[in-house]
């Protein structure tokens, strides 16, 4: 991707990353790129877990379910993403019950673990390798992150959720070999996973099923408005009863009247070199994942090749830093700095898209064309379950869509123009107090 403020929706080819996802996926072929005009009953836009979930869902109440990516499967941030099934959003249940009433608040409660449990789900039925492990862990590098941990515990147990569970300093070591941290919370039903290797099962499983992908199909115009809608690449169109538009960070300018609900936002990761089952285990003893609780946070994990697979920072706008390696280096050695020699052998960037009120946005934009996005960096969870909403109401129940499509929406301050610049003052705010500790 070019060093913009504001990146393109493709970059180069179309072809993977190189990402250690990329290079350790499971052999997938290649799908066919549009040509020609086809009909379908449902069309849908993106190749995401977005995407996929929602064609997934609908194939299986036996609807036909045509999907069109413009790379490759999984190629934008459900195939370079952490791995990690966190459950919740990016906004607090705390947040939202402030925000929008205890009403909405209950209904978010009641829907925030479902996505973990759709993965799962899709990996026991369809059998896809994808190197799926239970449990993570928020990391509290200060006493008021653990008290905000202990809030939430606290917030979620009345709402039911219990499978939580706090950790002081000393219980935390059975999770990471690291002094950084005051304590934690762990969360039973969350986990993680090879996520390039998830979404190309459930596009293998969706096709199981009849449905139709095709892939290196960048879309260059959609008609939202028409009865049938519609969307046209360089050499073919597609005509549908229902469109559903997946882009998320990578949609671009086609449909403007999505274009500035959300703003691309990248994060790095890097890949360490095997380091072997005895040392792996003496970092990382119950091979959970890890993320802290800062606003510029670190998450990790170790791979299925006890890889250390890394990952933080961000960069408003989408666009790359120039040494990804140099970015995360100094953070991984506060948590481990006995890894001071290990060799790096992949990192790599990508979008996700960040709402301002970092809270996913769903609705519908024409009669017959539906759209999710902006899970604003929890977006492995989010989308499975956004998916199933979507097609719960493609099939005729609307209730949970109308629900969340009613939550309002808060456009950036300034508009396009000045949400780059107005995040990144904001993420330096936030930052402060993460480093000072309040």
């Amino acid at each position: 991707m070019p060093p913009s403020h504001e990146s393109p929706s493709y970059a180069g080819n179309g072809a993977h990353t190189g990402s250690y996802y990329a290079a350790s996926a499971n052999p997938a072929p290649l799908r066919p790129h549009l040509q020609g005009l086809h009909e379908a009953e449902i069309c849908v836009l993106g190749a995401g877990y977005s995407g996929l979930s929602t064609a997934l869902h609908l194939a299986e109440k036996g609807h036909q379910v045509t999907v069109i990516e413009g790379a490759r499967i999984g190629w934008g941030a459900s195939g370079r993403n952490g791995g990690q099934i966190v459950n919740g959003l990016n906004a607090s249940l705390q947040t939202i019950q402030a925000r929008y009433g205890q009403d909405t608040a209950r209904f978010i409660a009641g829907l925030v673990m479902e996505g973990g449990d759709i993965i799962r789900e899709r990996v026991a039925t369809y059998g896809i390798q994808c190197d799926l492990k239970p449990g993570n862990v928020f990391a509290a590098l200060t006493g008021a992150h653990l008290r905000e941990l202990e809030e939430r515990w606290t917030l979620w147990r009345g709402y039911g959720i219990d499978s939580q569970e706090m950790l002081d300093a000393g219980q935390m070591q059975a999770h990471v070999a690291s002094d950084r941290y005051v304590g934690g919370m762990i969360d039973h039903k969350g986990g993680h996973m090879h996520p390039l290797n998830l979404a190309l099962g459930e596009a293998a499983a969706l096709e199981s099923l009849g449905g139709t992908v095709f892939e290196m199909s960048p879309v260059i115009s959609v008609d939202h408005q028409a009865p049938r809608p519609s969307l046209k690449t360089a050499q073919g169109e597609i005509r549908a009863q229902v469109l559903v538009l997946c882009g998320n960070a990578y949609l671009g300018h086609v449909v403007p009247a999505l274009e500035n609900r959300v703003m691309p936002v990248s994060t790095q990761i890097m890949a360490t070199e095997p380091l072997g089952a005895e040392r792996a285990a003496a970092l990382m003893p119950s091979d959970v994942c890890i993320e802290d609780v800062r606003y510029i946070l670190d998450y990790y994990r170790m791979s299925a090749d006890k890889r250390l697979l890394f990952g933080g920072g961000t960069v408003y706008g989408g666009a790359d830093p120039s040494d990804i390696k140099a970015k995360l280096w100094g953070n991984m050695l506060k948590v481990f700095p006995q890894l001071g020699t290990v060799r790096i052998d992949y990192a790599w960037s990508g979008n996700f898209a960040l709402s301002f009120s970092r809270v996913p946005q769903m609705g519908r934009i024409g009669a017959n064309t539906y759209f999710a996005h902006g899970y604003s960096g929890h977006g492995v969870t989010g989308s499975h379950t956004f998916g199933r909403i979507l097609a719960e109401a493609i099939h005729g129940d609307s209730s949970r869509f109308d629900t969340f499509a009613a939550v309002p929406w808060i456009p950036f301050p300034g508009g396009r123009t000045f949400r780059v610049p107005y995040s990144m003052i904001g993420s330096w705010w936030y930052g402060l107090r993460d480093r000072l500790g309040i």
